[in-house]
C-alpha cells in the first residue's frame, strides 16, 4: 500500500471568506491495467475528522476529476493505492474559489511534490 497525503492546507477565512470553498482532484491513470485509488478527506479542527471516503477505480489511460466541499478552516487529504499502482498514477489537488477560479496556494501537483 502506498500513502499519499496533501499534508494539512489552512484555509482560514480572509476579510469573511475562505480562499477555497471546493477541492478538484484530478487522477490520471499510466497503468497497463485497472487500478484502485481510496480518497479519503478530512477536517481538521482540535480533532481530524473523515468527511470524504470514496474508493474509485480508474481504467487504463483514464483521467478522472472528482470535486469536493472544502469550506473549511482546514483540511487535508490522503490517498490510498497498491505499491505496484503508486508509480501509475498521478494525483493533483486543486482549491478553487466558489467562481471557480483556482486558489495558487492551494495545490498539490504530483511533479512539484516529488522534486
Amino acid at each position: 500500500m502506498a500513502i499519499l497525503s496533501t499534508g494539512p492546507i489552512e484555509n482560514n477565512p480572509v476579510s469573511g471568506v475562505r480562499p477555497t470553498q471546493q477541492v478538484t482532484i484530478r487522477l490520471v491513470s499510466r497503468a497497463a491495467d485497472s487500478l484502485t485509488v481510496s480518497v479519503q478527506g478530512y477536517v481538521l479542527s482540535t480533532t481530524r475528522t473523515l468527511y470524504v471516503s470514496e474508493v474509485i477505480s480508474i481504467a487504463p489511460n483514464e483521467a478522472l476529476t472528482r470535486n469536493y466541499f472544502a469550506d473549511l478552516d482546514a483540511y487535508e487529504f490522503v490517498f490510498e493505492t497498491s505499491m505496484e499502482g503508486a508509480e501509475q498514477v498521478g494525483i493533483s489537488v486543486w482549491g478553487k474559489q466558489a467562481s471557480g477560479q483556482l486558489v495558487d496556494a492551494h495545490r498539490v501537483v504530483d511533479h512539484e511534490k516529488n522534486s
